[in-house]
């Protein structure tokens, strides 16, 4: 099997806790460039890793926060302004996702012309529970308990023999450990350390009642909040850390 490498741009939460950038993880296999979740500071993350955005093939994004979605624009004004990607973008995630993108650029940007960007990105929607292949890539999706009105997905990738799967944000459900079985990686966000903060985030020691559950090569908490990263140090289970490199 050939090499994936695996880089966490962004592994903070919605608040950028501890200076961290906003989720955004970058999957690099030989026949495929995929970007999960587009933070606000997505250019930052790439740019600091070496990566021309003109390079990605795939852009999967779990639901519609800010601290998810809110960097596709940037990466629209990218390609405008900075160099056309190599070839035609699909920008995957759960309804909404074109609209809500596109106004977000009008409003920060209202007087530049857009007609461009159907040549360079193609929008597709990921409804829950599907199976499909977008560029060359297999994508599982499944809904998790984080939004009510809108969608919100955990994704599993099957790229160049490797399997990686990202909780997005969810509460606890058991779902999460058969959906997880057999991954090579699974990257499960942290935002808290103990419950009690609510019904819309996953915490530390949840994760670790839950740990035997998970049937996994390795598992990696991210979207970590203020009180999770004054303890990362002393943690059972291994946490992320923006520029950090995963290779499977």
């Amino acid at each position: 099997m050939k090499p994936v490498k695996v880089t966490c741009l962004g592994t903070g939460d919605a608040f950028s806790s501890g200076g961290r950038l906003n989720a955004a993880y970058l999957v690099e296999a030989p026949d495929a460039r995929v970007l999960m979740e587009a933070g606000p500071a997505v250019l930052a993350g790439l740019k600091r890793a070496g990566v021309n955005p003109a390079e990605l093939d795939l852009v999967l994004i779990s639901h519609l926060h800010g601290d998810h979605f809110a960097g596709l624009p940037f990466l629209m004004l990218d390609y405008l302004w900075q160099g056309a990607p190599r070839r035609r973008v699909v920008v995957a995630g759960p309804r909404g996702l074109r609209d809500r993108a596109e106004r977000l650029m009008s409003t920060m940007y209202p007087r530049l012309d857009l007609g461009g960007l159907d040549r360079m990105i193609r929008f597709a929607e990921l409804a829950p529970e599907r199976r499909l292949r977008l560029q060359g890539v297999e994508l599982r999706t499944m809904r998790v308990p984080h939004t009510r009105r809108d969608v919100s997905l955990a994704l599993r990738l099957a790229v160049a023999g490797r399997s990686i799967v990202f909780s997005g944000d969810s509460r606890w459900t058991d779902r999460l450990a058969s959906f997880s079985a057999g991954a090579d990686l699974f990257l499960c966000e942290c935002s808290y350390y103990g419950s009690g903060h609510g019904d819309s985030h996953l915490d530390y020691e949840t994760i670790v009642r839950h740990r035997a559950g998970f049937d996994v090569g390795r598992l990696v908490l991210t979207h970590l909040g203020r009180e999770v990263l004054p303890r990362a140090s002393r943690l059972k289970l291994e946490t992320a850390r923006d520029g950090m490199i995963i290779r499977l």
